[in-house]
């Protein structure tokens, strides 16, 4: 609110009456899925609460042009003054959760989850993990905070995949954390040190093809968890998913996802 309205709206300030009433409808112009209605119905009852919402939809509802998802009433002014701030957030939220949503129906009934990453814009995290659920997928780790993740530049600068396992399940319980661990792997000579290793709950198999994949999820026998990375499409996570992984993460979710089109409109 404090970067876009400064010191006041001022065109709306000089143009609109201060006592005007009026209402607008929030519409759809592209198929999807709507996210992100909950978040514009508390930030206009931020704004000011004289205006009154009435939504028509939910967040996670299958969206088509031509929808309302909602009708604002009350000051004029205030409903131009959050009008962009509702807009951004809801356009940004539900771009996201309608492309989970295609990956999550591209990989349905082989029992493979999708998961983001960490590939968010800053300071937007927390939004766009939570258009990540609305679309059906399944967060993984919200920040370096909450998982043990050994990636190829923490096993190289540790010296190798034991060590660095080793040092986590030592260093982790002193400092009163008990957090998961997953590995990154990039090839079944690291797939095999991280099964002889042991102690930790998942393992990343990073830029496998789906035939190394399959191979590497067979080796693994559900010994452990397991999650594909990197360059999965939607073309391609089919292919992927049927290969018996666990999960599929996708960056893309977050960091590639156009805004879903939706306008307000007065009424």
């Amino acid at each position: 609110m404090r970067e876009d309205l400064g010191d006041g709206d001022h065109t709306s300030l000089s143009t609109i009456p201060e006592n005007a009433k009026g209402a607008a409808r929030l519409l759809v112009k592209e198929a999807g899925v709507l996210a992100g209605l909950e978040l514009a119905e508390a930030i206009i009852h931020r704004f000011d609460e004289r205006l009154n919402v009435k939504p028509y939809l939910m967040d996670g509802a299958n969206i088509t042009p031509n929808d309302i998802a909602f009708t604002i009433m009350g000051p004029s002014r205030s409903i131009l003054m959050v009008e962009r701030l509702v807009l951004n957030f809801m356009q940004r939220m539900s771009g996201i959760a309608t492309l989970t949503h295609r990956y999550v129906q591209a990989v349905e009934g082989t029992g493979c989850k999708v998961l983001d990453t960490r590939k968010t814009t800053p300071t937007l995290r927390a939004l766009e993990k939570w258009a990540v659920r609305i679309g059906g997928g399944t967060n993984h780790r919200h920040g370096l905070y909450d998982m043990i993740m050994i990636k190829d530049n923490h096993t190289d600068m540790a010296g190798g995949i034991p060590q660095a396992i080793a040092a986590a399940r030592h260093t982790s319980p002193k400092k009163g954390r008990d957090l998961p661990i997953e590995v990154e792997t990039r090839n079944l000579r690291e797939v095999e040190q991280v099964m002889t290793t042991g102690g930790v709950q998942r393992i990343m198999l990073d830029n496998f093809d789906p035939l190394s994949l399959r191979k590497a999820v067979e080796f693994i026998g559900g010994r452990f968890e397991t999650e594909a990375s990197g360059g999965i499409t939607l073309a391609t996570a089919r292919s992927f998913a049927e290969t018996g992984v666990d999960y599929i993460s996708v960056g893309a979710l977050t960091h590639s996802a156009p805004s879903l089109d939706l306008s307000l409109k007065a009424l």
